[in-house]
């Protein structure tokens, strides 16, 4: 029994609802062997009392055969509460977890190419056309997309006298994405720790100034840039996107498992490119009929929307001037986005 071969174990431990092990997100301290007795020390954030518990049977489960037995393997939890608890010293619960900012949205899905991010900027757009100061953060670095989606390619954030991130200001809202620091041909080339070190800076070192939304467009899957967040600020909630189709709602119910994982509230489902309408009237379910619909009735949240699918949609993205844009009267795809915003809407000021 070695510290290498026992880290080796402790990597098939996953952090339960997400698809990361323990040891990758950095949550093993320490590990002391002594004879033939094993203890490990683990590290949790979470209010959640039965995530220490989960973690705690299954070290246990791949760590017991290794040692010779239960008796030999000691696990220590330092469980402390997460960033933004108020009996974190330093700590504002809530909505007050990054200053001036009211209320943080997250929208997410479990899986990429279902239009997470075009729902994302569209929804930012509607709330701030309710009279709402809204911010976008872009925290999928790998695939970043609000640049194009709001027409700022090309533009470069500067620093205030503080060393804090200016956030770029398109259609209103403030903006901050990777897309804005690399040229469109530079891929984003980074590991956990580093990609985990941008997505805080980019939550708390950006002057995002006197906000009452700030909309968070994470990263498909539920890998470590979702526990960075949860643990750094204080979501109000999340809003999933899915397609109708059986295989996006699969991984759709895992990002929901993941969120209630950690207390994070699922604010409703919107699903995306629900129909095709023909000119003349007819819709066409190309990925299935009401599957999201049905999803948001079995777990018992709202359906917020079913968005259509609209080659107009996909043209206004590109050019940088989201269909949210148009009044609802004119898109039935801007209705259905402002239609969500109106629900996830907290008070004007």
């Amino acid at each position: 029994m070695t510290e290498d071969a026992v880290r080796t174990a402790l990597a098939t431990v996953k952090y339960p609802g997400f698809s990361r092990d323990i040891v990758s997100f950095g949550l093993v301290q320490a590990v002391a062997i002594d004879n033939d007795s094993l203890t490990v020390s683990l590290r949790l954030q979470t209010r959640d009392p039965k995530i220490p518990e989960q973690v705690f049977k299954d070290c246990h489960a791949v760590l017991d055969a290794l040692a010779g037995g239960a008796e030999k393997v000691k696990i220590d939890i330092d469980i402390q509460d997460p960033p933004g608890s108020p009996t974190t010293p330093g700590g504002v619960a809530g909505k007050q977890s990054l200053p001036g900012v009211k209320k943080i949205i997250a929208v997410a899905s479990g899986k990429g190419g279902v239009g997470k991010s075009t729902v994302a900027a569209n929804l930012a757009i509607a709330l701030s056309q309710q009279g709402l100061k809204v911010g976008l953060c872009d925290c999928d670095l790998y695939g970043p997309s609000v640049a194009l989606l709001f027409g700022a390619t090309g533009k470069q954030p500067n620093a205030d006298q503080n060393d804090n991130i200016i956030p770029i200001e398109a259609h209103g809202i403030k903006l901050m994405s990777m897309g804005f620091l690399l040229g469109d041909g530079s891929p984003v080339i980074v590991r956990g720790p580093l990609a985990n070190r941008y997505t805080q800076q980019f939550l708390k070192q950006v002057a995002w100034g006197e906000l009452d939304v700030l909309v968070l467009d994470l990263p498909p899957g539920t890998g470590d840039i979702q526990l960075t967040i949860v643990q750094t600020v204080a979501l109000d909630g999340t809003v999933i996107v899915t397609t109708p189709q059986e295989m996006a709602l699969i991984d759709a119910r895992k990002a929901v498992t993941m969120f209630a994982k950690v207390n994070v509230p699922i604010l409703g489902i919107i699903e995306n490119m629900a129909w095709f309408e023909c000119e003349h009237g007819t819709k066409y379910h190309l990925f299935g009929k009401d599957g999201g619909k049905r999803e948001a009735e079995r777990l018992q949240v709202p359906l917020l929307a079913q968005i259509p699918l609209d080659p107009y949609t996909r043209e206004s993205c590109d050019n940088g001037q989201p269909v949210a844009l148009l009044p609802p009267s004119k898109s039935p795809a801007s209705a259905a986005f402002h239609h969500a915003a109106a629900q996830l809407s907290p008070a004007k000021p």
